[in-house]
């Protein structure tokens, strides 16, 4: 019979939460996994994995999707419309159509395997979707938004986006001042040197405008505020109306 972790062991261990209504597979997830370096709990429905979810804190989640009651499907929209969590969800099944992996996806899942599976990708994909969601691992950090320099990667959501070139060097400024402005010609200096007189304000504010256009495809909000006649800022939900 599946046990839920203590509360007493180690904050250090990854939180991990598996959806999964077969015992024996949640049996042999929980012997693979062990307790050594990961904190685990069971729910045989998604109902169960709801009530934990706003309860509890994970730091990913393991949801099969051929579950009693209520499908994976719809427990993969609920977590992240109703209880707003963001935290990586990984979706494993036997169904391998790229219908089923679409519509996970579009549901909010992060990753998707299918069964049958070895068990040591599972835990490659649990830590990689750890280390990908948590900033104090790496990357920079405003509000639920994540950049990390090493990928160009931004985070929000639980959606990403790929940044190159200026835009990318221009981000990494803004996160790095948030929730402080910087001025025009501070961001003009610090991306092109003793290049800046060849860059006047209107070429900064189009790499400005291409990079809000990314952000808006990405996550449906540009991101940046422009401090009329100063420079611009990181503008997040809370922050204030973004002038255009």
């Amino acid at each position: 019979m599946i046990s839920k972790s203590s509360n007493a062991l180690s904050q250090a261990r990854l939180r991990v939460l598996i959806v999964e209504d077969q015992n024996d597979l949640a049996e042999n997830l929980f012997e693979f996994l062990g307790d050594e370096h990961y904190s685990l709990d069971y729910a045989a429905d998604g109902l169960t994995a709801l009530h934990l979810l706003a309860t509890q804190n994970y730091d990913v989640i393991v949801l099969d999707l051929m579950l009693p009651g209520v499908d994976g499907f719809e427990i993969c929209r609920r977590i992240r419309q109703d209880l707003q969590c963001q935290k990586p969800i990984i979706l494993m099944t036997a169904l391998s159509a790229i219908k089923d992996k679409e519509k996970g996806f579009e549901m909010g899942a992060d990753d998707y395997l299918v069964k049958p599976f070895e068990l040591r990708e599972l835990q490659l994909r649990i830590d990689a979707l750890h280390r990908r969601y948590n900033p104090s691992l790496k990357g920079l950090q405003a509000g639920e938004l994540r950049y990390d320099p090493g990928t160009l990667s931004v985070y929000y959501r639980g959606k990403s986006a790929e940044l190159s070139g200026t835009p990318a060097r221009l981000f990494e400024l803004l996160i790095r001042a948030y929730p402080s402005f910087i001025g025009h010609d501070a961001l003009s200096e610090s991306i092109w040197g003793d290049d800046i007189a060849d860059h006047a304000e209107n070429t900064l504010r189009t790499h400005v405008y291409a990079l809000r256009k990314t952000l808006e495809k990405a996550f449906g909000d540009g991101l940046i505020k422009t401090v009329h006649g100063r420079g611009y800022r990181l503008n997040l939900p809370g922050d204030g109306e973004a002038e255009r």
